[in-house]
């Protein structure tokens, strides 16, 4: 018996409300019309202080370890990150720092960010997939990117962005659907 899809979904942002975590909630919802799995929300924000302070791993409260075991063990991972002064966070690239260099090999990643206009889209290309590139992690090929005109009172208003969200999931899908157990992480 094969075990669940564990999806786990990273809000990089570290404000509250924010339109952020409402994207990577939406794509959690989206992808879960088509496939079954056990989710895990996790929000920068609720430990940016432990995670900012920590110059290593080994400093860290065991609930914020357990969030970044959460990441290595995922075997989808969604990351959303705000873009701000034109790339995504410090303390997200931070975060990342404190990930072990192997534990994402061939995990897939789906990306996505928010920013105030159009002319940070390319950030998912510029900045999100060289990082996960890096953990030799597979970026999925269709990320969403969101501007602040696709919401309205923290709620996605934008038929393009729904659409967009839709498609990430309907491609994202069928890579476990095809090939379940080539994909999932032997634990």
């Amino acid at each position: 018996m094969s075990r669940p899809l564990n999806v786990v979904a990273l809000s990089g942002g570290t404000w509250r409300p924010s339109r952020t975590l409402v994207l990577t909630q939406a794509l959690l919802a989206e992808l879960s019309g088509h496939l079954s799995f056990n989710a895990h929300l996790i929000e920068l924000g609720d430990i940016a202080r432990p995670v900012g302070a920590a110059l290593s791993r080994q400093e860290l409260p065991a609930e914020v370890e357990a969030e970044l075991q959460a990441i290595e063990n995922a075997d989808l991972l969604i990351v959303a990150a705000p873009v701000y002064r034109g790339s995504y966070p410090g303390l997200l690239k931070h975060l990342f720092d404190l990930i072990d260099l192997n534990a994402l090999i061939d995990t897939p990643v789906l990306l996505a960010a928010t920013g105030g206009s159009e002319r940070h889209a390319l950030v998912l290309d510029h900045q999100l997939r060289p990082l996960f590139s890096f953990f030799q992690a597979l970026t999925l090929p269709i990320g969403v990117y969101a501007t602040e005109a696709d919401f309205s009172n923290y709620q996605i208003t934008s038929d393009l962005l729904k659409a967009r969200i839709q498609l990430a999931a309907e491609r994202a899908a069928p890579l476990f659907r095809a090939h379940p157990t080539h994909l999932l992480k032997i634990a």
